[in-house]
């Protein structure tokens, strides 16, 4: 790969700059030479939260600093577009164009065209230097991936969008990584993660490929696809499966794996009202531990109490128990494992320690039980694991 170091100024980078509100990028500068965002590139994600980022870039440039070196590949000869340093470039084309305003030393908000000329002019005239990049697709991607190492990593999905672009890409980044999908609220309430961070995307793919280690081959035989109709459709189809199973849309829901119950769950048949009722009732027990596995919970017919992470009886209850059952087996020359007592094998008399037992509820929570005193028993190992919620 050929690289050639020169040198823009901002003025120049930012002449024709574009910025697409809706697909939050930007899009074009140098006068229409420079693509700012290929399809390979991330969201920009300098805006974020208190856009501390992006006006951390305007600052710099004020105080004459260096912003680093960026890296253009260049395609052709009349074209290039931004392998290393979009984030930077949209920051300061935004400000230009009158997107954001900083705050100056007074706490005072100032757009770039209310500064002072001189101020103006020392954004403008700032010097950036520039690698030109020529080589093999293969190559630049390969380059690409390396120089984003450093700033805000690329996540798993942005290196995949990366090595796998193409018209399947670009349509699925253009469905679900744009904020302004209306889509995203209701996504929201069952998926986590940002548009902007491709985690829409990322789920999308997990979801129609049968997991996160199945994307970058999914994404690979579709990359030249025009359209991304299977992965929306499938995404769509869990979505109002989840929405109409569970009539209500409960924080812990967001980020469960709802492809892979889809998968185990939407043959069986469910009424909602019923569910909720249930739901709200495990959300309201001071025994349920893990409330993000009631929903698993519920869909498997309320038998895997290990989803729930079940709040276990304490030490001092257990030997409580233990003392007492103990006791009362050596008086009646049984063993103080109650269900070993009622067989006929060489453990009918057997004395367990305490290490060799588990405490278990004698009426089983999923059935009603309480984690309390009078409603724990101490069996030995091999039968409480039997016992199941019988």
């Amino acid at each position: 790969m050929k690289t050639e170091l020169t040198q823009y100024t901002v003025r120049e980078i930012s002449e024709g700059f574009i910025y697409n509100e809706l697909e939050g990028k930007g899009l074009f500068g140098l006068s229409g030479r420079l693509t700012i965002q290929p399809e390979y590139q991330r969201n920009y994600i300098y805006s974020q939260g208190d856009g501390k980022k992006e006006a951390a870039v305007i600052e710099s440039l004020l105080k004459g600093y260096p912003l680093g070196l960026i890296y253009f590949n260049k395609p052709s000869e009349d074209t290039l577009e931004v392998l290393d340093g979009q984030q930077r470039i949209t920051s300061f084309g935004r400000y230009i164009t009158g997107k954001f305003a900083i705050r100056d030393d007074n706490g005072m908000e100032q757009y770039f065209s209310g500064l002072a000329k001189d101020k103006q002019d020392k954004i403008l005239d700032s010097t950036i230097l520039v690698y030109e990049c020529e080589g093999t697709e293969s190559e630049i991607k390969e380059w690409f991936k390396t120089i984003n190492t450093v700033g805000v990593p690329l996540n798993d999905q942005e290196l995949l969008n990366a090595v796998y672009s193409g018209p399947f890409t670009t349509a699925g980044k253009t469905e679900f990584s744009n904020s302004q999908n209306a889509n995203i609220m209701k996504w929201s309430a069952y998926v986590s993660g940002s548009a902007n961070r491709q985690d829409f995307w990322e789920r999308a793919l997990e979801w129609v490929s049968g997991g996160k280690d199945n994307i970058g081959g999914y994404m690979s035989n579709h990359r030249n696809d025009a359209n991304i109709n299977e992965v929306k459709t499938y995404f769509n189809t869990v979505i109002d499966w989840v929405s109409s199973v569970f009539v209500d849309a409960e924080g812990e829901m967001r980020g469960l794996e709802w492809g892979r119950l889809y998968e185990e769950y939407h043959g069986k048949s469910y009424n909602p009202r019923e569910l909720s009722e249930k739901i709200h009732e495990l959300y309201g027990d001071p025994y349920v531990k893990n409330r993000r596995g009631i929903w698993e919970f519920v869909l498997g017919g309320s038998t895997d109490t290990k989803l729930l992470d079940v709040r276990v009886f304490d030490e001092a209850t257990k030997k409580a128990k233990y003392g007492e059952q103990t006791s009362a087996a050596e008086a009646d020359g049984m063993s103080n494992c109650p269900f070993c007592a009622l067989g006929h094998d060489a453990n009918k008399a057997k004395l367990w320690k305490l290490a060799e037992m588990d405490a278990d509820h004698v009426a089983a929570w999923s059935l009603g039980g309480k984690t309390s005193p009078d409603n724990c028993q101490m069996l030995c190992k091999t039968h409480n694991r039997s016992k199941g919620n019988r």
